[in-house]
């Protein structure tokens, strides 16, 4: 039977223990609290006593809008009469729409 050598083992814990020792930097962090997500009690604080968290223009409610103008859409969505967009292009020029061959 083989007799472990002291030296061999200690050798090898000591690597043991640096190779695995970085993995963590909870104690290379060196931060003074309780938990990594801790100290953001001035910024919950300021929320907390918000009067109103929503900006000003949130609770305006007279919204500018053309009644007639949305009338006439929904009516021709629900009669399936939608009229395609006009799409809109940076070039002055038209051109002619490319229509494929039709082979025989």
């Amino acid at each position: 039977m083989r007799r472990i050598n002291s030296r061999a083992v200690t050798i090898v814990a000591l690597a043991a223990t640096t190779m695995l020792g970085a993995c963590t930097d909870m104690y290379l962090d060196r931060r003074d609290t309780v938990s990594f997500a801790a100290g953001d009690a001035v910024a919950a604080n300021k929320v907390t006593h918000m009067v109103d968290p929503w900006p000003v223009r949130a609770g305006d409610r007279n919204i500018a809008f053309d009644g007639e103008r949305m009338q006439a859409a929904a009516e021709r969505y629900r009669t399936n009469k939608v009229t395609p967009l006009a799409t809109a292009g940076t070039s002055s020029v038209q051109y002619a729409p490319v229509v494929a061959p039709v082979s025989k």
